[in-house]
């Protein structure tokens, strides 16, 4: 599954539709972090190691993580994910899908040969196994009892489980396998991005065991993440009055988004408080429907029957949405 947000394809598919385009391709916040004024030093310096030292605790505290040397920043999970995948000995990478395609294709460049699989019980053996926690585009969530079985029969074959938990932040906690990450062959990736509503920043983090999160920060260097990134992450990831309002409002709006899908005859069958996965007959038709009204959403080659829907944000997106979900399709 490749990934949304292309507002050019978009622009260049539905030619005639109206404008501004609302983009529902992703699975990011629509209402992003408030960023305070940033001061020429965050742009005009080179980034401060004592502002990246901050950052890592910060970030420690918010994941879960054992401590600061546990965590790793770096400007998106597909570079962290691709470093791990070139530190590993070539072999097998097998990938629990369908998923996000980034995974597989990185792993190859590496060198691995990638399968992807239908089963936890399928990773197991494999020198790479990833797990996508909750999983995109369906939502679907593996226990950290399973994870962790996991993890200790990569410690017998001598692999490591990557996890990516981009949507943990609003999925279950408990999931989360970040606490574990010391004593087993495990590196758990977090999106910074989606939940603050900032992809554009580019800063994610990967929590792993001292001894391999110290090689990543070796092949990153001493600037892993801009001045501004570094600046606006601390902040973000400090306001914990931000953080728990918008969960609750992000439940609500993914609440209303399944309520207007069922309504306007789709099926839902995944969610995460960030998009809702839809199954349809008329699934082509909608995506056409929807992009001739300036309203773009996720769709899926490999499954016609299925698309994928983002959180509008303004209301005026809501309302658009609603009304193209009535027109004939």
């Amino acid at each position: 599954m490749l990934h949304g947000g292309d507002l050019a394809a978009a622009r260049a598919r539905f030619p005639n539709a109206p404008l501004p385009i609302v983009d529902l391709s992703t699975g990011i916040n629509p209402h992003p972090y408030p960023i305070a004024a940033l001061g020429e030093e965050d742009f005009a310096r080179l980034p401060e190691p004592a502002a990246l030292a901050h950052l890592l605790e910060l970030a420690a505290a918010f994941y879960g993580a054992p401590s600061a040397q546990n965590v790793v920043a770096a400007p998106g999970s597909q570079i962290l994910m691709a470093l791990i995948a070139d530190l590993m000995p070539q072999g097998s990478a097998a990938i629990l899908g369908p998923t996000y395609a980034e995974h597989a294709r990185v792993a190859a460049l590496a060198g691995h040969e990638v399968t992807t699989v239908g089963s936890l019980a399928d990773l197991g053996g494999a020198s790479l196994a990833v797990v996508v926690n909750p999983n995109n585009p369906d939502g679907r969530v593996t226990s950290k009892d399973d994870l962790l079985n996991l993890a200790e029969g990569q410690r017998t074959s001598g692999g490591i489980l990557v996890v990516d938990e981009a949507f943990v932040d609003v999925g279950p906690e408990a999931a989360s396998v970040s606490d574990r990450i010391e004593q087993a062959p495990i590196a758990v990736l977090r999106s910074f991005g989606k939940f603050f509503g900032l992809a554009g920043l580019r800063l994610s983090f990967a929590l792993t065991n001292r001894s391999l999160a110290e090689r990543l920060r070796a092949r990153l260097g001493p600037w892993p993440a801009s001045g501004p990134a570094l600046s606006i992450g601390a902040a973000a990831l400090a306001d914990r009055a931000w953080i728990d309002g918008t969960r609750m409002t992000l439940r609500a709006a993914s609440e209303r988004l399944e309520t207007l899908l069922r309504t306007a005859g789709l099926t839902p069958v995944g969610r995460t408080d960030l998009f809702c996965l839809v199954s349809s007959p008329r699934a082509q038709a909608v995506f056409t429907t929807l992009g001739e009204a300036g309203i773009f959403v996720r769709r899926f080659g490999e499954n016609p029957q299925l698309l994928r829907f983002g959180l509008p944000g303004k209301e005026v997106e809501w309302q658009r949405l609603s009304g193209a979900l009535k027109s004939p399709s």
